[in-house]
């Protein structure tokens, strides 16, 4: 059994993805993240070692990462797809990282005190709007 070097985020933020020339649409969403890669949900198998370029675009700034395909996996009709960062600068990783898990908390935390609910897309807006500027760079 080999251990994860990165602790992942659980998260459905939406994403985009570039396979080559071939762009996504924007129906995938993110299912984990953490500093080192992130796993998505396709409605497409997508070959381990193919080259992918990720952006996730409710982020400020928007993420952008190339990365390698490292898994796929059926998942209901769809697939779950584990990709491995490659030129990511750690501390980038990172705080894309933070941002995920503040927006995560954000969303809880409306619906704990005001009663709504936001999903992940909504919660980022709000966020941004709201926090983004005293977020550390």
């Amino acid at each position: 059994m080999t251990l994860r070097q990165y602790l992942r985020h659980p998260s459905d933020v939406p994403i985009a993805y570039r396979l080559g020339e071939v762009i996504a649409d924007h129906q995938h969403y993110l299912r984990n993240i953490g500093k080192g890669g992130l796993c998505f949900s396709s409605r497409i198998a997508i070959p381990p070692g193919a080259h992918i370029h990720i952006e996730i675009p409710i982020i400020e700034p928007v993420f952008n990462a190339d990365g390698i395909v490292v898994w796929c996996h059926p998942s209901g009709d769809d697939f779950e797809v584990g990709v491995r960062f490659e030129g990511v600068d750690d501390e980038y990783g990172l705080r894309m990282v933070e941002q995920v898990c503040q927006i995560e908390h954000y969303r809880h935390e409306i619906f704990k005190s005001e009663g709504r609910l936001l999903n992940s897309e909504e919660a980022a807006l709000e966020w941004i709007q709201k926090y983004a500027a005293r977020f550390p760079q």
